[in-house]
């Protein structure tokens, strides 16, 4: 690595980051383009660079394209569903009875924003991933009355603590696997990875979902509420840790569920919270308890099917992943058409490369659960065929800016991860490596934050730049649990800035053009989350391992 480091070309560097910087300004400048324009622009820029610097492959390139467009069926499905539901929601009355249950539980604003911000929003995360927690939570607290941006930038500061363990922990043991299937760590130092991360992700956890708060209240309320604040984030974080220690997917699902149902008890007995001024002013008509028992049905079903279909020991994962051949089919010039038994839909050896793309139309959590779970509540809530024509028409109409966005996001990360260890993204990588050298500690998680950024992942991240963070621990005599962790970390926190989950989130709450303005607000925490993750890293960890 040491001489991989030494032969970075400053004019490959200066190229490689050149895209990112030209995207963020035209995202966040005075009169910013929204992201369905300046992504599909900076697309383009960087497959000309790639075409023409660094004597890109022209087949490699357009299978990059089609790649790119097959990959953005996973986000935009989920986007799909997750709006269709939330309208299925709002047209069947159900979100309107949650909102007066949720208010009688507590009026308290911090108590509303703590217990479905943070606390269900942490075990959704931990059940599926794929930004379905913000999806489902943010419209719930725009219900309730807080402005939809400011719930938009909050559900992403939020969702970065249990995103490490995410998806039943996906991007610990598959982000990681790689790593593990060439023999360079083994399952001892992945289990070590897991409960470093977790350390980390709980020290950043007293503060972080503070910041997170303060967009939506005053200090002066997180103070006079700060006994509350402290028992629900401790209530998912300590069981997470625990949990951590001995298993690497359930620490985000199962402290969330216990820090759920702790922050409502808590709340509904009024601890750690202020009273609210003319609380009879905001106090909702009660909910009878059949009423609420049909609302909750839809996000209840949400639930459990998100869980059954996610934990390893019981069969429904295996299935909706079974990848044997059902069919393939030649398409020519264009590549092999395969569908295997488990819907999994695949274009291989595409414009005869090794570009390959799929679609997992039964795992991905589009179809199953929120198409699936609507289409069982519309008979449910008595839906007339006319209401039910218009929700999916203004669903697909919803989504459409959000497509142009995404595919612009995926051909730019395809075309930026081609080409191995020369990848612009690798050469971003070791150019941060080193600058720093064995002062790489204080850096490592804002080099996982770049490929959350990029990706839209903390898998992907993990998969894109393990190796490279591995490398640096060998090169520079860190240990490589530690810096694997910190990857991990960093994966996580760049949830915030993540294009891919500020499209998704301003998708289902119908926000426009405010992107630029969202990344300005969580590159903040962001940047904190790195600070927190270093002082720890060299303060906590070293006493703990």
């Amino acid at each position: 690595l040491k001489e991989k480091l030494k032969k970075i070309n400053i004019m490959d560097l200066i190229l490689s980051v050149l895209p990112i910087v030209l995207l963020i300004y035209l995202m966040v400048k005075r009169n910013a383009l929204p992201s369905y324009v300046a992504l599909p622009l900076i697309a383009g820029l960087v497959y000309i660079i790639h075409l023409t610097y660094f004597n890109g492959s022209f087949l490699e390139l357009n299978a990059n394209f089609i790649s790119a467009i097959i990959s953005v069926m996973t986000p935009i499905t989920v986007i799909f569903g997750a709006v269709l539901f939330n309208r299925m929601m709002e047209m069947t009355g159900a979100m309107d009875v949650l909102r007066r249950w949720l208010g009688n539980i507590s009026p308290n604003p911090v108590a509303q924003l703590m217990i479905i911000g943070w606390a269900f929003a942490f075990m959704i995360e931990g059940a599926s991933g794929f930004g379905t927690p913000a999806a489902i939570a943010a419209p719930l607290l725009v219900g309730l009355g807080f402005k939809p941006l400011q719930v938009a930038i909050l559900a992403l500061i939020m969702n970065s603590v249990p995103v490490s363990f995410g998806a039943v922990g996906t991007p610990t043991w598959f982000g990681f696997g790689e790593l593990i299937n060439k023999g360079y760590i083994n399952d001892g130092q992945l289990s070590e990875i897991g409960q470093i991360t977790s350390v980390v992700h709980l020290s950043a956890s007293l503060i972080i979902p503070i910041l997170a708060l303060r967009v939506i209240v005053s200090w002066q309320q997180i103070r006079q509420n700060l006994l509350f604040i402290i028992i629900s984030i401790l209530a998912c974080t300590l069981p997470y840790v625990a949990i951590a220690w001995f298993n690497y997917e359930f620490p985000s699902l199962v402290g969330g569920a216990i820090g759920l149902f702790i922050s409502v008890g808590v709340a509904s007995k009024g601890i750690g919270l202020s009273k609210v001024k003319e609380e009879s002013e905001v106090h909702h008509e009660k909910v009878s308890t059949p009423q609420l028992l049909k609302a909750l049905f839809p996000t209840a079903s949400l639930i459990i099917i998100l869980a059954i279909t996610r934990i390893q020991q019981l069969p429904f994962k295996a299935m909706l992943n079974d990848s044997s051949e059902l069919f393939s089919l030649h398409l020519g010039y264009l590549g092999n058409f395969h569908l295997s038994k488990g819907l999994i839909f695949s274009l291989t050896d595409i414009f005869t490369t090794t570009q390959a793309a799929s679609y997992k139309m039964l795992y991905v959590p589009a179809l199953i659960p929120f198409i699936i779970t609507v289409l069982i509540s519309i008979p449910i809530f008595s839906l007339k065929w006319k209401n039910t024509q218009s929700l999916f028409t203004a669903s697909f109409k919803q989504v459409q800016k959000p497509f142009l966005a995404l595919v612009g996001a995926l051909i730019m990360v395809n075309v930026m991860l081609m080409g191995g260890e020369n990848s612009m993204v690798q050469i971003i990588g070791r150019g941060l490596a080193g600058a720093t050298g064995e002062y790489w500690t204080m850096f490592a998680s804002y080099l996982g934050a770049i490929g959350a950024f990029f990706s839209g992942s903390n898998t992907v991240s993990n998969l894109t730049f393990g190796a490279v963070q591995y490398s640096v621990a060998n090169a520079t005599g860190l240990s490589v649990p530690l810096i694997l962790a910190l990857q991990s970390v960093g994966g996580a926190m760049g949830n915030m800035v993540c294009i891919n989950n500020i499209i998704a989130v301003c998708s289902v709450l119908g926000i426009e053009k405010a992107e630029g303005r969202i990344i300005k607000t969580t590159a903040v925490p962001m940047f904190i989350y790195g600070v927190i993750a270093a002082l720890v890293a060299y303060l906590v960890i070293p006493l703990l391992f």
